[in-house]
This record gives C-alpha cells, structure tokens and sequence, in this order.
C-alpha cells in the first residue's frame, strides 16, 4: 500500500489557517453562549437599528462616491492625453497614505468655526455668528465624504488596469462599428471593467465597515463603534460578539454580493490586437475639465490634508514632542515591524508549501488565511480576545498551582495577542503579494535545482528567496504599514500605559486636542507614502509609450 508524505510546509499551513480561522469561530461561538443578555436586549431596542441604518447609508454613499470618482480619473488617465496626465497617473494614488480617521480630524479643524475657512468668510463680508449657515463636517455625509476621499484609490487602480489590459483592441472594433467615444466607452470599455471596478468598490466597502476613528470622532453610530462600547463601556463580551458577529455577517454578504454579480459572465479579449492605444488628445475646454477632475479628488484627498498636517506640526504641534513622541513611534515601529517579519515568514512558508503540493488543500488554506483582510479589526479584537484571555487566565492558575505565584497576564498583558490580532488582518497582504511574485517563477528552476541535489528548504533558501528579495521587501512594507495605520484593534487590546501613533492621534483629537495630534497623524501619512512610492512607480511604468 503506498504511503501518503504529508509536507512540513502544509502542516504549518494547516496550524496558521486553523489560528486565523479562531477568532471568527470564536466570535461565531459566543453567539450561542449565555442566551441574550440584558446588554443585548437594550442595544437591539434602542441603537441597533441606528447601527445598520448608518452603515447601509455608509455603504451606499461611499460605494457610489467612489466608483464616480475612481472610473472618471481612470479612463481619463488611461486613455486620453492632457497636460499633466502623467503626474496624474500615479500621484492619484496618494490619498491611500492618509488614513480616514486623519482626514477627519484635519477637515474637522480645518471647517470648524475658528478654522480658516469659516473665519475668511466672516472677515471678507463681515458676518458675525448666525448670519450665515455652514454645513457640518461632523456628520453621516461629512464622514461618506471622508471616506470616499481617501478610498478610491482603490477603484482607480484596478479599473486604469482593466481599461489598459482589455480596452485596445475591441475599443478598435467598436470605432470600425461607427461607435464614438461615449457611445464605446458606456458599451464597450465599462462592462468589460466591470469585474475590477466592482471588486474595487467592494474593498472600499470593507474599509468602510472596519473603520472606527472616523465614525466615533464624528459620532455616527456603527457597528464598531458598538463592538466598542459594548466591551469597553457596558462590559459585556456576549454582546459585543453577537455585534461583531452581524457585522461580519454584513462584511460576508458583500463579498457574496460581490460574486453574484459576476454571475457566469467572462470577460476575456478574444482578440490578439491589444497593443496599446495612443490616447485621445484633448484640448481647451475638454482638457481643462479632464485636469479638474484629476486635480480635484488629488487635491482634497491628500495635497490639502498633508499641508494642514504639516502646517500644524510646524505651527503648533504636540506640546509633549521629544520623549514621549519617540516612545510612541518606538512602540509603533516595534509592532509593526515584529508583525511584518512574522507575516512575511508565514507567507513565504504558505506560498511555498501550495507550490510544492499543488493541491487543493494547499491551495484552500491559503485562501483560508487570506480570508482574514476583510475582517473588520473590531471583529478580529473580539474574537482574539475571548479565548485568549481564557487560555491566559488558564496559564496564570497553572503557573501559580506549580510554582507558588501569579504571573499575571502573559499573553493579553503585553503585545503578543495584539500581534497575533494583527497576523490575522494582515497576513493576507503580504500572502497575496509572495503568491503572485512566486508564480511568475518557472518550476523548471525547481527541477533544475532538484536535479543538482537541493532539498526543497536548500532550494527555497538558495534559489527562490533570493529572486523574491525584491517581493518580500515590498510584502513586508505593506504590512508594516497596515499595522501603523490600525486602529480598532489597538484600542481594544493595547496592554495598559501602551500607545502607539494611532492611539496618540485618535485621543488627542477625541480631547478636541487636533493641532497637538498633528504630529502623531503626520508621521502615520509620511509612513503610509513608503509603499505608495513603489506603487506609483508600478502605475507610471503600465501606461502607454
């Protein structure tokens, strides 16, 4: 009878899909504990129905915002010319370096009633308080906007792809049709980028329903702010699971929602004619319009906020910048960068062991862990919590049963579950970036190395990590910068007296404090612009000659 080998590598598959897939059992699991509890019954009769009407009307806003946006600045980006086009290109990526909850503090400084805005208007026609009306920034709309600001970058990338990918060839056939360029681009060019335009949107939908810093700062009531309160200022883990859980539920029927759209379309070029196009040139008012409404989204999604940021920080800034400032960056960058090195090792690790096995297992596991991006941090801090703090109170009574003392909290009392909490979000961005750099890798390079006799360790350290030097530097980038930037789950499992960057900001501006959280906002967006730089480099090299 032949003997199955089970790899080392798809046990360690096995044991990481099993440990990112814990925190949603365990939020999944608490649903059906304790019956429903009094907490429960109070939030489903009062806030509930405010915590899904907010996050529809969320969802709605900002997945209509920025599709408009995202499509319009890449088909113009993509196939047209104008003065500026090729700064466009990739400088419209740059909002994704700011973070919402930054965006919202510094839009909220910026339009408040003592802001520059507000005081130019009374000074330049002599209004005096209640003269005039001025919208709030801190409101359901105001925070739609935030988001679509910073969010469809998203849209923009993968739609500018699928616009260069599919758009040549067909775009011909239709000309030679009679088509002109509205009637091509609603007929042709759209639904053949309908799939990345929409799996766009629904990236941004998932930010959306996982962010906390903007929706608690301008008091719109959501599903994390409730995960949140319910922990933290009702104390009631029950509840704060069965809230984590409908909001994965929300998260899972947009992903669903996302796939059935597609339906049994395909979306193949069927045509070997797609060299690239030479953009349409477009002049006067035409070209003015096409600067507009590339400058204006670029404008209010990055140039403005970084140059309030920075203004601030220099001006003004955080009164206790010096020690304090640097403890909070060191605690930020120790986390970051314990986290990224560990997500790059596992990803390396699972990409591999799919590469070797080539089975369906593998290739299931890895989809698995990848899983863990759309998970909200909220939900992720939930579910990490519950058990480990079981698995940590369990530890502590067997370290004090065998040697006399209590030890306290190993696990939750210092970063390692803040860690793992962190693993499980992120580890799909650095496993979906390895995978795709390893694929473009030709087995025969492992047959080569095999027939030199290399192990598959010697032939992964040797031959492929070397080639992927360039993949895992770039995987680790994201990740680190992911970490910077994550909130919810910092504010719910920090261990005590442990800051980070995002904390600083977030409690700095909750104290109305913004000029002083500047530089605490600032250092996250400068942080954030490290990967966008190679982005953008990928983005300017895929355009046209």
């Amino acid at each position: 009878m032949r003997k199955t080998h089970v790899s080392p590598l798809l046990i360690v598959g096995l044991i990481v899909a099993a440990l990112a897939a814990l925190p949603v059992a365990s939020v999944g699991l608490n649903l059906f504990v304790g019956g429903t509890s009094a907490t429960w019954a109070h939030l489903s009769a009062t806030v509930l129905p405010e915590y899904i009407a907010n996050s529809v009307w969320l969802c709605l806003g900002v997945g209509v915002g920025v599709a408009l946006i995202g499509v319009t600045t890449a088909w113009l980006t993509a196939m047209h010319d104008f003065p500026g086009r090729r700064v466009f290109e990739w400088a419209l990526v740059l909002p994704l370096a700011v973070p919402a909850y930054v965006m919202a503090y510094v839009y909220t400084d910026f339009l408040q009633f003592v802001g520059p805005v507000q005081t130019f208007l009374r000074d330049t026609f002599g209004w005096a308080h209640g003269d005039y009306w001025f919208p709030d920034i801190r409101t359901l709309p105001g925070a739609m906007l935030m988001f679509v600001c910073v969010l469809y970058p998203y849209v923009y990338l993968l739609a500018r792809t699928a616009f260069l990918e599919r758009a040549s060839g067909m775009l011909e056939a239709a000309r030679t049709l009679g088509l002109g360029p509205w009637r091509a681009f609603f007929a042709v060019s759209l639904p053949l980028a309908r799939p990345a335009i929409v799996a766009g949107v629904a990236l941004a939908l998932m930010e959306t329903l996982a962010d906390y810093g903007t929706v608690a700062y301008f008091a719109v009531n959501t599903f994390t702010t409730g995960i949140y309160r319910a922990w933290f200022s009702l104390g009631d883990r029950v509840a704060a699971a069965q809230l984590a859980a409908m909001l994965l539920a929300f998260v899972l029927f947009l992903l669903t929602m996302e796939r059935i759209s597609r339906g049994r379309a395909r979306y193949h070029n069927t045509t070997g004619r797609n060299r690239p196009m030479a953009g349409a040139r477009l002049k006067g008012l035409a070209a003015s319009l096409a600067v507009l409404a590339c400058l204006l989204p670029l404008l209010l999604g990055f140039l403005l906020p970084a140059g309030l940021l920075l203004k601030m920080a220099l001006t003004e800034g955080d009164a206790q910048f010096g020690e304090r400032f640097l403890t909070l960056s060191r605690n930020s960058f120790v986390l970051a960068g314990v986290t990224a090195a560990i997500g790059v090792l596992l990803a390396l690790l699972l990409a591999y062991g799919a590469r070797l096995s080539r089975t369906t297992l593998a290739s299931g596991l890895n989809r698995l862990v990848g899983l863990g991006y759309a998970v909200p941090g909220a939900v992720i801090a939930v579910g990490v919590l519950i058990p480990v703090t079981r698995l940590d109170n369990w530890l502590a009574g067997q370290w004090l049963a065998w040697f006399g003392h209590n030890p306290g909290l190993l696990l939750t009392g210092g970063i390692a579950a803040l860690i793992y909490a962190y693993l499980v979000r992120f580890l799909a961005v650095a496993l979906h970036t390895v995978e795709s750099s390893l694929g473009k890798i030709t087995p025969s390079m492992d047959d080569a190395a095999r027939s030199l006799g290399l192990g598959q360790g010697e032939t992964l350290r040797r031959v492929h990590a070397p080639m992927l030097r360039g993949s895992l530097l770039t995987a680790g980038l994201l990740v680190f910068v992911d970490v910077m930037k994550e909130l919810p789950a910092t504010l719910v499992m920090r261990p005590f007296n442990f800051d980070t960057l995002a904390t600083q900001a977030y409690t700095l501006a909750s104290d109305e404090r913004l000029a002083e959280a500047s530089t605490a906002a600032l250092a996250i967006v400068v942080v954030g612009l490290l990967p966008l730089i190679a982005l953008s480099r990928q983005v300017s090299a895929a355009r046209r000659p």
